[in-house]
């Protein structure tokens, strides 16, 4: 029996979210066993024969055309990152495209260390492939209370959010956060989904979190490039901030994360608080 590739599963995944009604199809009579739609309906939909979009799901066709997966995009509702993935994903599959695996290092170069510092009052941070914090500047390492608390191999953004209690409580709405942070996640693992990096993280967080094992499977994929997130901070309040994210070369995907707030602005206040320059002694010298 041939393995379900990648593509089978997020195949499997993207076609349990779409239902009759958002395909235009009629909703029938009975009861529907399968979530989302079936086999034979997205076949239809795609213009393939039920047969063909069977073994492409189960791992037994790996060399499908860019007509067809297009076709089955469409049927898909799918958008943006997650129509590329697909492409993506076919190409892996069938062996066109051989995605090497980046190289394993959490080194930040000495360039960017002094950026991060040239960022100040700005809190920036840079993050690996799969989200682990490898640097911050002042502001950066306070805008994550507790994250810096942790030993470095569970300093990971996603881990904190579902697992920390602080990264509970400090993004708003919590949910929406994690679907994304989730969505990325899927996005960047779904070349090299056995990375043991990724493995380690994803084992861990389907044991320790209800919420996460539903949200993985959904295959959500996004990359994330920037936006705005709003923080229910325990040390500076309630703040809405812009952030960014670029992508750094020849690191084998870090990336450096920076946020800011317009200027004057009482989100802004709020955020320049992050910088020891610019608030108040506390005595402490924590981060955290």
């Amino acid at each position: 029996m041939a393995e379900i590739t990648e593509l089978g599963r997020y195949l499997r995944a993207r076609r349990a979210q779409v239902t009759p009604a958002e395909a235009g199809l009629p909703a029938g009579t009975g009861l529907r066993r399968t979530p989302g739609l079936r086999r034979e309906e997205l076949a239809t939909l795609a213009g393939v024969s039920v047969d063909y979009y069977t073994r492409l799901e189960r791992g037994r066709e790996t060399n499908p055309s860019t007509a067809v997966i297009d076709a089955i995009g469409r049927a898909l509702r799918l958008r943006g990152d997650a129509h590329e993935r697909l492409h993506d994903l076919a190409e892996l599959a069938s062996g066109r495209l051989s995605e090497p695996r980046p190289t394993p290092d959490d080194t930040v170069r000495d360039s960017v260390l002094q950026m991060l510092e040239a960022l100040r009052p700005l809190p920036a941070y840079v993050v690996s492939r799969f989200s682990y914090m490898l640097a911050a500047n002042p502001a950066g390492r306070r805008l994550l209370p507790g994250m810096w608390d942790l030993p470095p191999e569970q300093r990971n953004v996603t881990r904190y959010l579902f697992l920390h209690p602080v990264g509970r409580t400090l993004y708003v709405p919590w949910e929406d956060t994690v679907a994304h942070s989730v969505a990325h996640l899927r996005a960047v693992g779904g070349a090299d989904p056995d990375d043991p990096r990724l493995t380690g993280l994803v084992g861990e967080l389907l044991v320790k979190s209800p919420e996460f094992g539903p949200m993985w499977e959904r295959y959500e994929v996004q990359e994330r490039g920037g936006g705005t997130k709003t923080f229910d901070h325990p040390k500076v309040g309630a703040m809405t901030l812009t952030y960014e994210v670029m992508q750094l070369a020849r690191t084998g995907g870090q990336r450096l994360v920076t946020y800011q707030a317009p200027a004057g602005s009482p989100d802004e206040a709020a955020m320049l608080k992050l910088d020891p320059a610019h608030s108040a002694p506390s005595g402490g010298g924590r981060d955290s």
